[in-house]
């Protein structure tokens, strides 16, 4: 892979909890980036929102961290990184990006996991791309979510590593947005033809029910789920009624 670009997937979310969905994200993001001819992936970030989000049901970042720092275990190339979900704020997708990239700029990433083995034949400064599933593009039509600056820095400047899932039209998503559209070249549509839909909100409706989740998400992370009991019929009415942060904040700033 000797001259080809380094390459970062970074991934903010929830992860409320982590589930193998979540994880597959960064292998097929790899796989579709490397036949490209163009990037070498030299690294993932997962990275955990910020408990200001106020999102029903979303448990201390505390527990979330810990619960993605379990499941990626067995990664030698994806690491979680605090930064996100330890402001006292929400931040702005765009914010930690520019993070996660000063930081590769200055080669201070990756501060938990190295990947020696594909570090010495990409050549340049590294990129850095937003991995996300389908659904993420169907957030920048809902009103008041996102700054257009904001959506213009995310796609045009950095890129979308974009995953599908069953149901969910990309090529019509970029259609349909003049902004999409203008950077479609810099969004990456990656499809799964695997089916995994594996989805964070059933999990923790079966949790709340008392069924099985093996299989659906890592063995260590179940363990540490029952360890301190975490979504129970309580946990889910956390934020109940709280407009989600990026809705007042953008508020405040407009």
């Amino acid at each position: 892979m000797a001259g080809r670009i380094p390459l970062i997937l970074l991934a903010c979310g929830s992860f409320n909890p982590i589930t193998h969905q979540h994880m597959r994200l960064f292998e097929l993001a790899r796989d579709h980036m490397h036949q490209t001819g163009l990037y070498q992936v030299v690294g993932g970030i997962v990275s955990p929102v910020s408990d200001g989000y106020a999102k029903q049901g979303l448990v201390s970042s505390k527990h979330r961290l810990a619960m993605a720092r379990l499941g990626l275990q067995s990664s030698d190339w994806v690491a979680v990184d605090e930064w996100e979900s330890q402001q006292a704020d929400w931040t702005e997708t765009v914010v930690t990006m520019r993070y996660h990239y000063n930081r590769a700029a200055e080669k201070r990433w990756p501060s938990t996991k190295d990947t020696p083995l594909d570090r010495p034949s990409a050549s340049g400064p590294s990129q850095l791309k937003l991995l996300c599933g389908a659904d993420f593009l169907e957030t920048f039509k809902v009103p008041g979510l996102w700054r257009a600056e904001h959506i213009e820095e995310v796609v045009g400047h950095f890129g979308l590593v974009c995953v599908s899932r069953s149901g969910l039209q990309l090529e019509q998503a970029i259609h349909e947005s003049d902004l999409l559209y203008k950077h479609r070249h810099n969004i990456f549509l990656v499809h799964e033809w695997i089916r995994n839909e594996i989805s964070a909100t059933e999990v923790r409706r079966a949790l709340r029910r008392g069924l099985s989740v093996k299989y659906l998400v890592p063995d260590s992370v179940i363990r540490y789920i029952t360890e301190h009991n975490l979504y129970t019929q309580d946990s889910e009415l956390k934020n109940k009624g709280a407009k989600l942060r990026p809705l007042t904040k953008q508020t405040v700033l407009d």
